[in-house]
């Protein structure tokens, strides 16, 4: 995976001054105040900052804390953890292994089949509902045989229509 790099104003200039403060500042919304806390369609959850898929909408659960709660990253490689001791404790922060983007904390007191629970700030994600699978276009019925007299009509060659030849006749 390709890492982006860009500069604080680069990302200023992408982000609004919210997604900026939570994702390039280690801030965080308040809780349940967020568009995804309840939210529970199906999906892909990505990377506000950089698109990378990060959370699948089937590991997500309601964990009464007030942001969004996943089991499990949707690959390993997509989130990056690293110590944070801000706010007098120690907790997990976890990172967008692809932008560094901050998304939240993970702590090990979720559901099974993990024990973890990944507590995400919404304003770090963005959803994107299932992709339908791209269908070949419908296939025509066959043409039904050609009768005798079109077999015929077909196979001699016609002399071509003219107006100008049609009207002259006087037809």
């Amino acid at each position: 995976m390709e890492k982006v790099i860009k500069s604080e104003k680069e990302w200023r200039d992408q982000l609004t001054s919210e997604e900026f403060y939570v994702c390039r500042q280690k801030g965080t919304e308040r809780a349940f105040t967020g568009t995804y806390n309840q939210y529970k369609k199906p999906g892909t959850y990505v990377c506000t900052c950089c698109g990378q898929s990060l959370f699948d909408a089937n590991d997500k659960f309601d964990s009464g804390t007030g942001w969004p709660s996943f089991t499990r990253p949707i690959h390993p490689e997509a989130v990056a953890t690293q110590v944070d001791r801000s706010h007098f404790m120690v907790r997990t922060e976890v990172l967008c292994a692809r932008c560094d983007a901050h998304l939240g904390h993970v702590f090990e007191d979720g559901p099974a089949p993990t024990g973890l629970r990944f507590c995400m700030n919404s304003i770090s994600l963005k959803h994107q509902p299932p992709q339908s699978p791209q269908l070949p276009p419908p296939r025509l019925p066959p043409s039904p045989p050609l009768s005798p007299e079109h077999r015929r009509r077909a196979l001699v060659p016609q002399q071509a229509y003219s107006y100008r030849a049609h009207t002259a006749a006087g037809s």
